[in-house]
């Protein structure tokens, strides 16, 4: 039994051991600082659109004195209309809990902006993202409409498609037509995808961009190895509300 053991014991120090897979999204300092984005979406009943924006213009100081805005729009393009998309910063799990407790003790944002907007609310979601090592959110040059890129991939996570993604991306970002705001890996949600937002000027000028980028052969190639490890892709067309911090 002891020859068997000290024949087992150097069979399996003699194999060889997996190699180490790395991947860009899965290290690095902005993964462990702990800051994290909330990704909401909220459905909007057809009639009530115009009337919640309102709401929400009037009283949103009652919300950002409790944490961070980063952005605020509505859905011109991409999906189901009558629909605004908000994203928010948080520390760390702790402090997104501290705010939530601020806000169930806060009287006045729950009787002007909470109440008054949940009938006209139809449906919401929600995400939680980080965003990727390789990038941090970036401030656009002036005023004017974003997209919402979301790929899932398949899956495996970023160890496997995250730098031919980073790739793909920066390809894009060398043709200068549009400004690269941020790139988000979800960590709560749908797993295995991740969320680009641009910055265009126009919808027109996004059109012609990607007209252009289509006859790179520097991004096609990035795309089609990019697109190896790609289930489906969706994006938005978005347009910043006169309060959102990203215009």
């Amino acid at each position: 039994m002891l020859a068997l053991r000290s024949g087992l014991t150097r069979a399996l120090a003699a194999r060889p051991l997996a190699p180490k897979v790395c991947s860009s999204f899965a290290t690095g300092p902005r993964q462990y600082d702990g800051i994290f984005y909330e990704f909401r979406t909220y459905y909007l009943k057809p009639s009530k659109m115009s009337e919640f924006l309102e709401n929400i213009k009037k009283n949103i100081h009652l919300r950002t004195a409790h944490s961070e805005l980063i952005g605020f729009w509505s859905v011109e393009f991409g999906g189901r209309v009558n629909k605004v998309f908000h994203i928010w910063k948080y520390d760390n799990f702790a402090h997104r809990t501290e705010v939530r407790k601020a806000l169930a003790k806060d009287k006045e944002w729950q009787e002007q902006f909470l109440i008054p907007n949940l009938p006209l609310i139809d449906k919401q979601e929600w995400e939680i993202s980080y965003l990727v090592p390789w990038c941090k959110i970036e401030k656009p040059p002036k005023e004017g409409v974003y997209e919402l890129v979301s790929f899932q991939m398949k899956p495996g996570g970023p160890a496997l498609w995250g730098d031919a993604f980073q790739r793909a991306v920066n390809s894009h970002v060398s043709l200068n037509y549009a400004k690269l705001i941020g790139v988000f890996h979800t960590e709560y949600g749908v797993l295995n995808r991740v969320h680009v937002l641009w910055w265009h000027e126009s919808p027109d000028s996004r059109a012609a961009g990607r007209h252009q980028s289509h006859e790179d052969p520097r991004v096609v190639a990035a795309v089609r190895e990019s697109a190896n490890h790609l289930v489906s892709q969706q994006n938005m067309l978005l347009i910043p509300t006169s309060f959102s911090p990203l215009k």
